[in-house]
């Protein structure tokens, strides 16, 4: 999995309230999801952010509820992936079951700047400022892992499983 995109920073303790607020967990729909992604810490977000692009944060991005809207929001607003210091444990997981790439590495976040482009090869863990020439090791997610993301979340890599179990 390769990713190319400018870099949104933001800081610690991100909460899924602030990714995806409340009032807009009447609706699943990822295109209406999208529309209001973090919207109430930055009001210009979904009007800059671009097919591809990234969010760098500090520790504990994704706190609070335990909300499947909130990956699904990053990744329909055109986020490839989040690098962060650190995840709550839920958000990471349900980022992974809705197929959104996310990767921890303190060291890349100390370093990358908010509109910095970076270049992200999540098979090996290798993140790369682009702006700056410095590059950065994550740990890279297990190939199951990985099958689930490129799957595009854990529904559709189950679909995919026994659609091909029918066939045999």
């Amino acid at each position: 999995m390769q990713f190319k995109g400018t870099v949104f920073r933001y800081g610690r303790d991100i909460d899924t309230d602030v990714i995806i607020p409340a009032r807009y967990l009447n609706t699943s729909d990822p295109a209406e999801l999208a529309k209001h992604c973090l919207e109430d810490l930055d009001t210009t977000f979904t009007s800059r952010v671009k097919p591809g692009d990234i969010i760098v944060a500090d520790e504990n991005f994704g706190c609070g509820s335990s909300r499947e809207h909130a990956p699904v929001a990053i990744k329909a607003a055109g986020v490839s992936c989040v690098v962060a210091k650190s995840f709550a444990r839920i958000f990471y997981r349900n980022s992974i079951n809705m197929g959104l790439p996310i990767l921890e590495c303190p060291e890349a976040v100390d370093a990358i700047s908010e509109g910095d482009v970076v270049s992200i090869d999540a098979d090996t863990g290798t993140i790369t400022d682009e702006t700056t020439g410095a590059e950065f090791h994550a740990q890279p997610f297990p190939p199951f892992i990985q099958e689930i993301i490129n799957n595009g979340g854990l529904v559709e890599r189950t679909k995919r499983v026994l659609s091909e179990k029918k066939g045999e």
